[in-house]
């Protein structure tokens, strides 16, 4: 089997959580446009989708091969994780805020975890369960869901949140049977395929295509699908392919600290004491789930 170093696959897999982590930047002028969460799930999922098989076809055609019984896998991934990930995700930021999306999105790491012991056997060891407390405690930091804790959070919004994050765990748990077997590339083509056809099927996108006169909607449609979702889902799987699930997904929790960057760079936000602690915490899970060790320079 081929590998990787070890700095280049967790380097790989974080990228593809920066690349998340600008999604609100491309969202927010699709919301100003009238479209609905579902409706951006179904922009998200079939320009991706164009892209995906274009890049196939044009320079990986021999990689469109797969095996029918693996299309099961494909086919549970694109629905039940991509396409109700995104809408429970969307929703939330729709209803109340970016930050606390993402932060009841990255219960997800714990679903995560929790779901590999028992499908993958994947040990819970001491230094996995704390970086997922890290991880999870410095993603609240980030977001301002602690020191504090006033935050009010309506019993629907909590429950579209953790629902985001288990379904965002389901990617995970049902890829990773077909990583050996295939690239990273081909998984998220045929994903996708799935979510686009279900999103064709199931929302009302084609009666908005009037909307698509304005230059914002492409601009933002194409970057969604581009940077947020193919750079994004191909290099956060290519990581997968030689990481543990549970790894991976805790190393991807960079995702909340570029989300509250990209707010204090271009949205005009500011940075708190608090949420710099946070930050500190979740780098520090992605460095002690990655086994790095420091030594003193000479």
């Amino acid at each position: 089997m081929e590998t990787l170093p070890g700095h280049r696959v967790y380097l790989i897999t974080i990228s593809g959580a920066v690349c998340w982590g600008l999604i609100g930047l491309f969202i927010s002028p699709l919301y100003a446009r009238g479209f609905t969460s579902w409706d951006v799930v179904a922009i998200r999922g079939i320009f991706s989708f164009v892209f995906l098989l274009l890049i196939m076809a044009l320079f990986y055609r021999d990689q469109l091969r797969t095996r029918l019984k693996d299309h099961i896998f494909f086919a549970s991934a694109g629905v039940f994780s991509l396409a109700f990930f995104n809408y429970f995700y969307f929703e939330v930021f729709s209803h109340s805020s970016l930050s606390l999306a993402v932060t009841l999105l990255y219960t997800g790491p714990l679903f995560v975890t929790l779901l590999s012991r028992v499908f993958f056997k994947e040990p819970l060891t001491i230094r996995k369960g704390w970086a997922l407390a890290f991880a999870i405690t410095g993603s609240a930091f980030v977001v301002g869901l602690l020191p504090f804790g006033s935050q009010s959070i309506p019993g629907k919004t909590l429950l579209m949140g953790i629902l985001s994050g288990f379904c965002y765990a389901l990617y995970t748990i049902f890829t990773k049977p077909v990583t050996k077997r295939y690239s990273a590339l081909t998984i998220t083509t045929y994903t996708f395929l799935y979510t686009s056809i279900f999103m064709l099927l199931t929302s009302d996108i084609l009666a908005k295509v009037d909307k698509f006169q304005h230059a914002d909607v492409w601009r933002s449609a194409l970057l969604l699908a581009l940077v947020s979702t193919v750079a994004a889902y191909v290099l956060y799987t290519s990581g997968l392919r030689y990481l543990e699930a549970g790894k991976a997904s805790i190393l991807a929790t960079i995702e909340p600290i570029v989300a509250v960057l990209i707010g204090v760079l271009f949205l005009g936000d500011h940075l708190l004491g608090w949420q710099v602690f946070g930050i500190a915490l979740v780098l520090y899970s992605a460095i002690l789930v990655a086994g790095v060790r420091f030594t003193r320079k000479v």
